[in-house]
């Protein structure tokens, strides 16, 4: 097995960090490749490393068997959108602040890299969602979280009109539309009051931004499902964006087409954290404040 090891080389920590694990993939005979932007760190000269162990990334992601993201929720995103155009599995190790989407903490380095040598982990797949607008010469884009239609720097709301199937659904003035995978569903969307949707559930949820209505609530739909939203405003541009990384910028109006991509993120699945206990320490999702302790069976 060869692990290919994608940093975020702004934490101040993270040299350090790499050489632990560097350190454990050694002492257990697994393979690794370095991304070479971890040369751009000047803790890292005169480690003892070959240079042949630092690659490009697109070299990393085509040799690796697991991809392991070290940082937090936005270095596994960007990780795991790479991963996903490669078709390999990605796991993540966190040295952020938040890190939901994080499989292990940098304590738990020992655990996971047993856990990898054993095999003892499940691949587990996630949505994706892709989305092109008709008459740009863009193309498909792809998301793990969501795709957001956004006004923009606009202080107005731009008008939303919303087809699933080609069926008419609604018509809504707000600050724009978050279109949710399961994944996604905790991220920007909840913030919003959208729904928590379990990763293994196979729906897409639309939640509006700040509508001006008190009855459009978020909805979810099927997968299968084709969604339109026809976007406009007087501003000079309307915004795309996806995982709140990638953005994109068109004139209005815009018709855009979201469904269910055909790719899929595989994530590295151990023993060492499951999706409600995630739920319960991140987010405190079922905390009591009365007894300022959680709900228990």
């Amino acid at each position: 097995m060869k692990i290919g090891i994608i940093a975020n080389t702004s934490k101040p920590n993270v040299v350090e960090v790499v050489f632990k694990l560097i350190k454990k993939l050694k002492q257990n005979k697994l393979g690794f490749l370095l991304s070479d932007k971890l040369l751009e760190q000047k803790a890292v000269v005169g480690k003892k490393i070959k240079k042949n162990n630092f690659v490009p990334d697109k070299i990393l992601y085509e040799e690796s068997d697991i991809i392991i993201s070290l940082g937090g929720d936005g270095t596994m995103l960007s990780t795991a959108y790479h991963a996903v155009l490669y078709d390999k599995p990605v796991l993540g190790i966190n040295i952020g602040k938040f890190g939901f989407l994080i499989e292990a903490n940098v304590k738990n380095i020992d655990v996971l890299i047993d856990n990898l040598k054993q095999n003892n982990f499940t691949i587990e797949e996630r949505m994706v969602i892709k989305g092109e607008c008709v008459g740009h010469k863009l193309g498909a884009f792809y998301a793990i979280n969501d795709i957001t239609i956004d006004k923009g720097g606009w202080p107005k709301m731009i008008d939303l009109k919303i087809h699933v199937d080609d069926e008419f659904v609604t018509t809504v003035s707000s600050d724009g539309l978050i279109i949710a995978t399961p994944t996604g569903s905790t991220g920007y969307s909840i913030s919003v009051g959208g729904p928590i949707v379990s990763p293994k559930a196979d729906v897409i949820t639309l939640s509006p931004i700040s509508p001006h209505t008190l009855t459009f609530r978020p909805i979810v739909l099927p997968s299968y499902q084709k969604i339109q939203v026809l976007a406009n405003s007087q501003h000079k541009n309307i915004l795309v964006n996806c995982d709140g990384q990638r953005v994109y910028s068109f004139p209005p109006s815009i018709n855009l087409i979201v469904r269910k991509s055909e790719k899929s993120l595989k994530m590295v699945h151990t023993s060492l954290s499951s999706y409600f206990e995630t739920l319960r320490n991140k987010l405190l999702w079922g905390v009591d404040l009365r007894k300022n302790s959680f709900n228990r069976e």
